[in-house]
């Protein structure tokens, strides 16, 4: 699709599935190529970032079959059994996919480039490099952005490692490189970061799971094939639980969605704002904990958001400032300077679309300001970002008029079958080509 015409919804009601959650489908298909055995996974993201992945590790030898309805099987090669792929390897739009695979290729035996589209080649990789050669690795990049290289070493040693910012994606690639390393890597982190990988790690070489810090892996660990079912996408909801909070009327249920306790800031936050929120038979598969959750509508206020709060609500933070823009009083966010390194630059996409549609938003350089107010009809360009396109889809829900947002291609990545799963809710939604 290439736009969206969202327009005023009445209230949005029923029970729906969002799709599997993307973190852990990227995860779940690099482990299960490297472990030893078939792994199969079910409710895995069929996203174009996930399907970079797939690809990606289909030519360097892995056999995979699907995804088919969500389903998808892989005979893994083991550690070491990677080979040479014959071209550069194309990640798409995926920050994620590049920078956890360049862990994963650091400690292999022949050399592979990442590269991606014309957004991703603009992401920083100067986060991943300086871990990974303090490691020993050889990887390099024009001015700290991909494509990039990455040349075979004699070894890997590990390394104590404090990340200087809140990353999983950094952390995930050390952890992952760690695997290759002669001794024991650790990774220090002073805010606490998606815990998927090391989870995952120790599912794929039946270890028991401990939170701590250092986060810990051994080098030359065993993988085993796995059974996976992929938690529905926190990330993907928010949007959801937004729109239903702010249509009047409004009650959904949103099924199967994982609520990891590094992932689930963004139920806090809404709920400091007011939401009507109620998490519903919570359980446990494949290690992450998922449960059903129930919104309905309820007027927001503004609220500062809590520092402590906003890494772990790092993805969700252009739907949560949909639900400012809509709050009565002020929602001051700071410490989101991370925010700027994303798909698009989504502090300044989110206050130039507000201002757009007619609600006052203040730029800072790690936050933004958001008076909430009544938004307008307008024209948003949502810049190639999946996650801005979304946002602003819903706004124009909770307009009185409509709100066309343009280059919504990207909403693939993450989220295919977005309008069709809102318009079911009764989200009023329409593509154009």
């Amino acid at each position: 699709m290439s736009s969206i015409i969202a327009s005023e919804s009445s209230r949005l009601e029923g029970f729906i599935e969002v799709p599997g959650d993307k973190s852990i489908s990227h995860r779940a298909v690099m482990l299960g190529a490297i472990a030893v055995g078939e792994s199969k996974i079910q409710h895995l993201l069929e996203g174009e970032d996930v399907l970079a992945t797939v690809a990606a590790l289909r030519a360097m030898g892995v056999e995979i079959s699907g995804p088919r309805g969500g389903s998808l099987e892989i005979k893994g090669v083991g550690l070491n059994g990677l080979t040479k792929p014959v071209s550069a390897l194309d990640m798409g739009n995926s920050g994620t996919a590049m920078r956890l695979l360049a862990g994963l290729l650091a400690g292999q035996a022949f050399p592979a480039t990442l590269t991606g589209d014309a957004s991703l080649r603009q992401r920083p990789m100067e986060r991943i490099i300086t871990p990974l050669t303090q490691m020993g690795a050889d990887l390099g990049a024009t001015g700290g952005k991909p494509p990039l290289v990455i040349n075979p070493v004699s070894g890997l040693k590990g390394i104590s490692y404090q990340l200087p910012m809140a990353s999983a994606q950094v952390k995930s690639s050390i952890l992952l490189a760690g695997l290759y390393a002669k001794g024991g890597t650790q990774v220090y982190e002073s805010t606490p970061t998606r815990d998927h990988t090391e989870r995952m790690i120790a599912g794929f070489t039946g270890q028991s799971w401990e939170q701590g810090n250092p986060i810990c892996v051994a080098s030359g660990l065993m993988l085993n094939g796995q059974e996976i079912t992929v938690p529905g996408d926190i990330s993907s909801a928010a949007f959801f639980l937004v729109a239903a909070s702010l249509c009047p009327g409004s009650d959904i249920t949103l099924c199967g969605v994982g609520i990891n306790p590094t992932r689930a800031a963004v139920l806090e936050i809404l709920n400091l704002m007011g939401a009507n929120i109620k998490i519903c038979g919570q359980h446990q598969e494949s290690g992450e904990p998922l449960c059903d959750l129930r919104v309905r509508s309820q007027r927001l206020k503004g609220i500062d958001v809590p520092r402590g709060l906003v890494a772990n609500a790092i993805d969700e933070f252009p739907a949560l400032a949909v639900a400012a823009a809509s709050a009565d009083g002020i929602t001051r966010i700071r410490g989101a300077a991370e925010l700027r390194f994303k798909e698009s630059d989504r502090i300044n996409a989110m206050v130039q679309g507000l201002g757009k549609l007619g609600i006052k938003a203040i730029e800072y350089e790690d936050g933004m300001d958001i008076i909430g107010g009544r938004f307008r009809s307008g024209t948003i360009d949502s810049r190639g970002d999946h996650r801005i396109a979304m946002a602003f889809a819903v706004a124009g829900c909770c307009n009185s008029g409509s709100v066309v947002v343009n280059d919504c291609r990207n909403i693939a990545t993450s989220f295919p079958g977005f309008v069709e799963t809102g318009c079911a809710l009764g989200m009023n939604l329409v593509e154009k080509l």
